[in-house]
């Protein structure tokens, strides 16, 4: 169940990668909340989605080898969790601080947290 799991959200995590760094100003606009964050910033959408691509890379490599993908699956759910909690700082010092929060749910809580629960209990041997 766990490498399903694993699988369905790589692929998530992937796409959302290749469009931040295939069409960054098209992302930009259409993602949620993307625009409160600041100005379009071409170069630093495509490091993060450089990041998210790996991230992706590590649950597909957790999918097919949990073993041996464990210690990735642990480094992209630390960046992920990383991630959300600057999204909860900001979020909590916004005037729409429970609209920012459910707004983020889905793309920036959720990946973190099911990443947590494949990376929890006995490592896969």
């Amino acid at each position: 169940m766990k490498r399903i799991v694993a699988a369905v959200l790589a692929v998530l995590l992937a796409a959302n990668a290749v469009a931040m760094i295939v069409a960054p100003l098209w992302w930009y606009g259409a993602v949620p909340g993307v625009t409160g964050t600041g100005p379009y910033n071409h170069h630093f959408i495509l490091d993060i989605g450089a990041a998210y691509l790996t991230v992706a890379g590590g649950l597909a490599w957790f999918a097919w080898r949990p073993a041996s993908g464990w210690p990735a699956l642990v480094a992209g759910t630390t960046f992920l969790a990383l991630h959300g909690l600057i999204h909860i700082a900001d979020a909590v010092v916004s005037p729409h601080c429970g609209q920012d929060l459910i707004r983020d749910f889905g793309g920036v809580y959720l990946p973190p947290i099911i990443m947590t629960w494949l990376a929890l209990g006995r490592r896969p041997t």
